[in-house]
């Protein structure tokens, strides 16, 4: 059994070009979160199909291969909707996808939208961001501490809506799940303001899923008076 909470706010900015998104069928259960970039609004337009490609998919029982088709079938259509209306030709998106088939889970990502596993209440796993400062951490020429006040922060490496040469996400191989796992699917609006040991302690203090949402909200809010908070989501969930 699972439970979650779903949040996606504004921030300071005048559209909320984040989507979120997830669906439950006999299937399986699929969360998605998606970033949109692209500026005058359009961005928006560039996660909502990369949210509504993959949700899709799971409603037509399409489970098979089901990651590797929503990155790659979001990304034909943004392109296509980027050739046909020249208003749409620069949004692109992230995107980060959770799936949950009986007792295994399996992710994939494009961009600097993360996915963190947490396993015992301790940071298990995250994705590796498409971006300038992770490059740079890979390297060895920054830390990891170092990539949420890095000046090329936003730089990123593999979007939605970029030509691709060849396959640009990334997919994890699957986990069986365990009693207590807990998953947080995140736009960089709102890791930029929580760090990893911040989640991690709410996630130990927290008694239910929405509890520990609501404790990681009020920290980003917190870190974000005074700037110019971009749009913040999160998806959280918890293995029962």
């Amino acid at each position: 059994m699972i439970t979650y909470k779903k949040y996606s706010n504004v921030g300071n900015r005048e559209v909320n070009e984040d989507s979120i998104g997830d669906l439950g069928t006999e299937y399986g259960h699929m969360f998605v979160l998606a970033d949109g970039l692209g500026g005058h609004g359009h961005g928006e337009n560039a996660s909502a199909i990369a949210v509504e490609t993959a949700l899709e998919l799971l409603s037509k029982g399409q489970v098979m291969d089901i990651l590797d088709n929503s990155f790659a079938l979001a990304q034909q259509k943004v392109l296509m909707e980027q050739n046909e209306n020249p208003a749409l030709a620069d949004m692109k998106t992230t995107m980060v996808a959770l799936l949950f088939v009986n007792n295994s889970a399996r992710w994939g990502h494009i961009g600097d939208s993360r996915l963190y596993h947490f396993r015992n209440g301790k940071l298990n796993s995250r994705t590796l961001d498409h971006s300038v400062p992770q490059m740079l951490v890979n390297i060895g020429e920054i830390t990891e501490d170092e990539i949420r006040g890095h000046e090329d922060r936003n730089r990123l490496l593999r979007v939605i809506g970029s030509p691709w040469e060849s396959k640009s996400y990334d997919i994890a191989d699957p986990i069986e799940l365990k009693k207590k796992d807990a998953f947080l699917l995140c736009s960089d609006g709102f890791w930029e303001l929580i760090d990893e040991k911040t989640m991690q302690k709410f996630l130990k203090k927290a008694s239910t899923v929405t509890e520990w949402m609501e404790l990681m909200i009020e920290e980003v809010n917190r870190n974000g008076v005074g700037t110019n908070m971009d749009n913040n989501s999160a998806i959280a969930i918890w293995v029962d």
